[in-house]
């Protein structure tokens, strides 16, 4: 590695890092104000700011990265030495291109005005496919005469990991080499050895040849007769690529493959369409994002978490998604139940806070990961997604009446059951508490896994091992699931004795947790068995898996519903009334999609649907303040005011998968929407629907055998069901 360029030395002439370029923004600058435009494919995605630019400097978040790895962190195009001016960036409604509108400043030359503004139109086209990052640039003169104009673009990659891009420090980094540049084949490499020894590169390819091609920079001096376009293709591979087509011929083979593929993927899931075109908008680009952070594995499609901090596996987030999407396209479940039991730890590892059973919490492929610095290279700190993929394989079966692949995951199944029962139950009181096994691990390891998040009435933070109101929920669920499927599988002693367990464990919940004086769950139990007395948004996790006894759901629906709770847009993770509130907290007070979405489906099951469709308005009118209409991560948990939206939280990841479908989620619980697959019945209980939406007609809802088409209409006080056409078997049934 004697060719390691250190970026902090002074560099061989025509060799530059790009650590500081002509443009960047302060480190302090968060995702929201950047307002990033985002793409992603399989282990790929990128983040470019509104110009189409990535541009470096000490905290930028910018550029393209491929398992965990940054491999463009500088990517800068100029006019004549100048940025262009935008005129609007714009993602297609199925995420499919991004678009780029520039046009040339005042340009000068001797302090003359050399050519006035907006004459040339510059057109930047983008997309992902296969670990590669196509571009082409479209440049039409609209000047009277022709101009030539010099673009360069600039570029650079520092090979940083994921966690360094968030802002972990390393005492050492490994090899950065210098480029190297091959003219006749219009192509640059850039490459970097790590410290774990293995070799990233980026292979920069353009077309036509650059008038100037070097280590970070092209050059094209442009002719530009008056009314021409000319175009400059550019692609940017994670690899050393060597494809046989020429950029221009790549581009477009390309970008047919990726049409075609998204196309596939979206035909599977069911359609919506509302009397209401903004929320007709908010639905396509959640579908459009769902399926965008889809990725294809061996086992089947996997939706990644969320750009740009976690695209990568997630246990929990996966089957939450799955969960919410269940009713739209069953396969995205099958494909996460097939990739976690494939996943499911075989053994102890404690650093990885692993046990037999357990189900994966996240999986990093970055530099850090693979050395230790971080634990995630393949991460089980999770307490709630061994529950949760049990969960999801009952309601799965339910679903979709699929035994066999029930019957293959049993074994799995079985393990997630043991570990509840033996790892997840710590102290042997029947409840499952979490405690990390590595210090490096994750203090908290429930959905809201920040470091206080979990905490007592007067704000002290709760010790270890700590058993949350909603994994207790979740277990319920999982008990009862199994039983379900064991019956399925003519199991029939074992269904019985999943049943008395999951009975016995709804009374004892309720013995510890409900607290009369709150009038709700209590958080959580500490490692003394002393209750977290707080109102918190868990409660209403108990609603959504049943595990509530009926006659405690009113005042818990009254607790999540009031003020202190509800913000307007949604509800709070806590209550203001609670000692660590704070609206701008990741956890203690904002607001999650996912956590609603979850809440509002426990609200329909115990009939209390006109709360559902409160909170249905507040995050769908909170969508509407928001770009693109999606619905963030998070966003802080001040009180809604007139005319104005919701206050963003600064680095809020989005899209987010199971916030991205947390409207498709609520809009099931609000239809009251359920599946006899048995019966090849679609059924509606009670189904209501918000003032903001007259009308919603379901396209291409899938059952055993056969498919329906169905309308939904309000009338007066109710709402009417309507089939539209009906093929094999399948058929609609309405309760009121």
């Amino acid at each position: 590695m004697d060719d390691c360029v250190d970026p902090l030395t002074p560099q061989p002439a025509g060799f530059t890092t790009a650590r500081t370029p002509q443009f960047f923004i302060a480190a302090t600058a968060p995702l929201q104000e950047r307002r990033p435009r985002t793409q992603k494919h399989g282990d790929t995605f990128s983040m470019f700011d509104h110009n189409g630019d990535a541009l470096s400097g000490p905290g930028s978040p910018e550029g393209i990265f491929h398992r965990d790895t940054r491999h463009l962190s500088h990517f800068f195009l100029t006019i004549d030495g100048e940025r262009p001016l935008l005129l609007s960036s714009m993602l297609r409604d199925d995420n499919a291109l991004l678009t780029f509108d520039l046009a040339n400043p005042d340009l000068y030359e001797n302090g003359q005005l050399k050519l006035a503004h907006d004459l040339i139109h510059i057109r930047r086209t983008r997309f992902l496919w296969n670990a590669t990052c196509f571009e082409r640039i479209s440049l039409r003169n609209f000047d009277e005469e022709g101009r030539r104009v010099r673009l360069v673009l600039a570029f650079a990659a520092d090979f940083a990991d994921l966690f360094e891009v968030r802002g972990a420090r390393r005492a050492k980094r490994g090899c950065l080499h210098p480029p190297k540049v091959d003219a006749p084949a219009q192509t640059v490499l850039l490459s970097y050895t790590g410290l774990d020894r293995v070799r990233r590169e980026t292979q920069l390819r353009f077309d036509p040849q650059p008038t100037e091609l070097a280590g970070d920079h092209a050059v094209y001096e442009i002719e530009l007769a008056p009314r021409q376009t000319r175009q400059v293709f550019v692609e940017i591979a994670c690899g050393e690529e060597r494809p046989e087509m020429t950029p221009r011929r790549q581009f477009f083979s390309s970008l047919r493959e990726a049409r075609r593929a998204m196309r596939a993927a979206v035909g599977r899931a069911a359609s919506v369409a509302t009397s209401n075109d903004v929320f007709n908008e908010a639905v396509r680009r959640a579908v459009a994002d769902l399926y965008m952070l889809v990725t294809d594995t061996e086992h089947g499609p996997y939706p990644y978490a969320g750009i740009p901090w976690f695209s990568t596996v997630f246990g929990r987030d996966a089957l939450i998604t799955a969960l919410e999407t269940l009713w739209l396209d069953p396969t995205i479940a099958r494909g996460v139940l097939r990739h976690l039991a494939a996943n499911q730890a075989q053994e102890e590892d404690p650093a990885a806070d692993a046990e037999p059973g357990k189900i994966l919490h996240e999986v990093r492929y970055g530099e850090m990961a693979e050395l230790g610095e971080v634990p995630f290279r393949r991460y089980y700190g999770s307490v709630d997604a061994t529950p949760l993929f049990v969960m999801l394989a009952g309601s799965y079966l339910e679903r979709t009446g699929d035994v066999e692949t029930i019957r293959a995951l049993w074994p799995n199944i079985e393990a997630a059951l043991a570990w509840i029962a033996r790892y997840g139950d710590r102290d042997g009181d029947g409840f499952v508490e979490y405690g990390r096994r590595t210090t490096e691990g994750l203090a908290n390891q429930g959905w809201k896994d920040s470091f206080d998040a979990v905490f007592h009435a007067d704000g002290r933070l709760a010790t270890g091992p700590i058993a949350l109101a909603e994994v207790q929920a979740y277990v319920y669920a999982a008990w009862k699931a199994a039983a379900a499927m064991a019956k399925a599988l003519a199991l029939h002693g074992r269904s019985l004795e999943l049943e008395v367990m999951a009975e016995d464990l709804r009374a004892r919940f309720d013995r510890a947790f409900y607290d009369e004086v709150l009038g709700t769950y209590v958080l959580a139990l500490d490692g003394e068995k002393r209750p977290c007395r707080v109102r918190a948004s868990n409660a209403g996790h108990t609603l959504y898996t049943g595990i509530a006894y009926p006659e405690r759901a009113p005042s818990v629906v009254k607790t999540l519903m009031a003020r202190s709770s509800f913000s307007g847009w949604g509800i709070r993770t806590v209550a203001t009334t609670e000692a660590r509130y704070n609206p701008m907290s990741y956890h203690n007070g904002s607001v999650w999609p996912h956590d609603n979405a979850l809440i509002v489906a426990g609200f329909a099951r115990y009939g209390f649907r006109r709360e559902a469709v409160r909170v249905f308005e507040g995050l769908f009118m909170a969508s509407t303040y928001i770009d693109l209409r999606r619905l963030p991560e998070l966003f802080c948990g001040f009180p809604r005011q007139l005319s104005r939206g919701p206050t963003f939280y600064p680095v809020a990841c989005t899209p987010q998968a199971w916030a991205a479908v947390a409207p498709l989620s609520i809009l099931q619980s609000c239809l009251g929407m359920g599946f006899d697959s048995a019966g090849d019945t679609l059924i509606f209980h009670r189904p209501m629907l918000p003032e903001f939406l007259e009308e919603v007609t379901l396209r291409g809802i899938t059952l055993p055998r056969g498919r329906l088409d169905v309308a939904l209409r309000q009338a007066g006080s109710e709402v009417l069901v309507q089939p539209l056409d009906r093929q094999g078997e399948a058929r609609v049934t309405t309760t009121y």
